[in-house]
């Protein structure tokens, strides 16, 4: 059956935190990820900047994923459970069979598919531990090919170890960071170590940095003025500080990388890098003891090691105990620590990227990024997916009023950022918009008109299902015509007619009924790259004769689509 996604204004949350409000760039979608990716792929091919997945890891205990693998019930027995649209719920124990099998086809899949929707400088993020690394590894050096295997980092999230263990405890857990192509892909230049990011100090509008002498004082020898001439010239310098040239001006001072010791050195680049990084900012000067010093801004960046140790990595207190005093409830077992999705999207996201987390259990992700984005004036957007596994009606979740995984995630979004916003008062998007996998919102007869006799015509002279609203059909446009869900979306009346403006006018749209020549008219006026109307709601059929003509008239250019 063909699926799409309907949008659900009541429970979406708008960049001001505002619930009911869609002008949020956040995107949270209910429902099974593969049907979700299969939905995104092609509207968000290439555009997501880093898939990252935290997946069942396959321990034998009662993990819930959709089985689409093509077995019969019948031949492990009762395992299946029937969810409300009857898809198939599995719970894969270690006395399945194919207990390995199954869980690596549920991911192999998954993975595929998301792999369309990367950035060909993008990266593909995913958390494991020992049980399914090995295979997970294989199969992802199948998908991505073992040259675009960047690390596999060891995160130490349980320091005191498990108990449970008969023979070693494990305390750590495992990220594996493939490119899309290792020739293209940059991490970013930023430090994530505490004693790292303590030098850096300073800040301006690109972020933040400290100042190290521009001088060249190491090397030896080999940074002194007679081993290297070519770096030994004049450094003109304003006496407000506020200007410096390589030739002279009134008011001006001339500096020469000369130590307080008087040893005639070097400076660090030719005159033509020096001036490239003062255009771009990153030189200073300094008056100190009357003395003019300049000075280079080393930005943020450090080493980033295979080994990520740090003590707010820890999942109990930064994961688990951090969710339940938010929520006020136990609500989820071992959430990842939001520090630690904090780190990884700073390390691997540019300030205005998108982020795609289709296995995202409590919405650790989207907190993360709120968090990154108030503190370094950035914004990134992210996908969440969830597929609404029912919580256990004798849990403290239950008891409190979550029926579905997705709606601790949703509820966990909405308390932190407020939280972020009452601490912070950074202007950023604290909203999602909320939708949900269901079935299309065409009938049948729009797929397969061959299909149809002829005593049933006049019961189809809708193609679209009763039950559907004008903000399903447009979110199933915008998905047809490669629009981003995140787009902006505006409502405004045309001639009395509700008119849906999506990215400022790029594209128009109207699913109301009897429209008239006249409206038709005024949206072509407005030269929108596309116009979609729905076939019904024509006034009369002169009007849906005359529809191709008025746009030839009026917006030759405009593509017409009509539902």
């Amino acid at each position: 059956m063909s699926k799409t996604i309907r949008l659900d204004k009541e429970k979406s949350v708008g960049r001001d935190g505002v619930i009911g409000n869609i002008d949020s760039k956040n995107i949270y979608i209910e429902g099974d990820n593969l049907d979700a990716l299969k939905i995104l792929r092609e509207t968000y091919l290439g555009k997501i900047d880093v898939v990252y997945i935290d997946p069942p890891y396959n321990t034998g205990n009662d993990i819930l994923y959709k089985n689409n693998y093509g077995e019969s019930q019948d031949e492990f027995g009762s395992k299946y459970e029937l969810d409300e649209e009857g898809n198939r719920i599995y719970t894969n124990s270690e006395t399945n069979g194919r207990y390995h099998t199954d869980w690596l086809n549920m991911m192999y899949q998954r993975i595929l598919v998301s792999k369309d929707v990367i950035k060909d400088d993008g990266f593909f993020l995913v958390a494991i531990d020992h049980n399914e690394l090995f295979n997970l590894g294989e199969i992802c050096d199948e998908i991505f090919g073992y040259h675009n295997r960047i690390a596999i980092i060891s995160v130490v999230h349980k320091p005191e170890g498990r108990n449970q263990a008969k023979f070693i405890g494990p305390s750590n857990e495992f990220l594996l960071v493939y490119a899309k192509n290792e020739q293209l892909a940059k991490i970013q230049k930023v430090a994530i170590d505490d004693d790292q990011l303590s030098l850096f100090s300073k800040e301006d509008d690109k972020g933040a940095y400290r100042l190290k002498n521009f001088i060249r004082l190491s090397d030896g020898k080999y940074s002194t003025r007679e081993n290297k001439p070519a770096f030994w010239y004049p450094i003109y310098v304003s006496n407000d500080l506020k200007k410096m040239s390589l030739t002279e001006f009134d008011n001006s001072t001339a500096v020469y990388p000369v130590t307080t010791q008087g040893i005639e050195r070097t400076w660090k680049t030719t005159p033509s890098t020096f001036i490239d990084r003062y255009k771009n900012g990153d030189i200073e000067a300094k008056n100190e003891g009357g003395n003019i010093v300049i000075y280079e801004k080393l930005r943020e960046n450090q080493v980033i090691k295979t080994h990520w140790i740090n003590k707010k990595y820890h999942g109990y207190h930064f994961g688990t105990k951090l969710l339940d005093d938010l929520l006020g409830v136990k609500t989820f077992d071992f959430p990842k620590s939001v520090y630690l999705m904090h780190d990884i999207f700073k390390l691997f996201t540019p300030k205005n990227g998108k982020i795609l987390d289709f296995f995202s259990g409590s919405a650790t992700s989207a907190h993360a990024i709120m968090m990154l984005n108030s503190e370094s004036k950035s914004n990134r957007e992210y996908i969440m997916v969830q597929i609404p596994a029912a919580c256990d009606r004798k849990s403290e979740a239950y008891k409190a009023g979550y029926n579905t995984i997705c709606d601790i995630g949703e509820e966990r979004i909405r308390r932190a950022g407020k939280k972020i916003k009452e601490e912070t008062g950074a202007d950023i998007d604290y909203g999602f918009r909320c939708f949900k996998v269901d079935s299309s919102n065409m009938k049948d007869v729009y797929y397969r008109p061959a299909e149809l006799k002829q005593e049933e015509i006049d019961l189809f002279s809708d193609n679209v299902k009763d039950d559907r609203t004008s903000e399903d059909l447009l979110i199933q446009v915008m998905l047809d015509l490669g629009i981003m869900l995140s787009s902006k979306i505006e409502i405004e009346d045309i001639n009395g007619k509700k008119i849906f403006s999506v990215a400022d006018g790029y594209l128009l749209a109207c699913f109301d009924r009897h429209i008239s020549e006249k409206t038709v008219v005024n949206i072509a006026k407005r030269h929108p790259f596309y116009a979609v109307l729905r076939d019904s709601g024509m006034d009369n059929d002169s009007v849906a004769t005359n529809f191709e003509q008025i746009f030839e008239t009026y917006s030759p250019e405009t593509v017409r689509r009509v539902l």
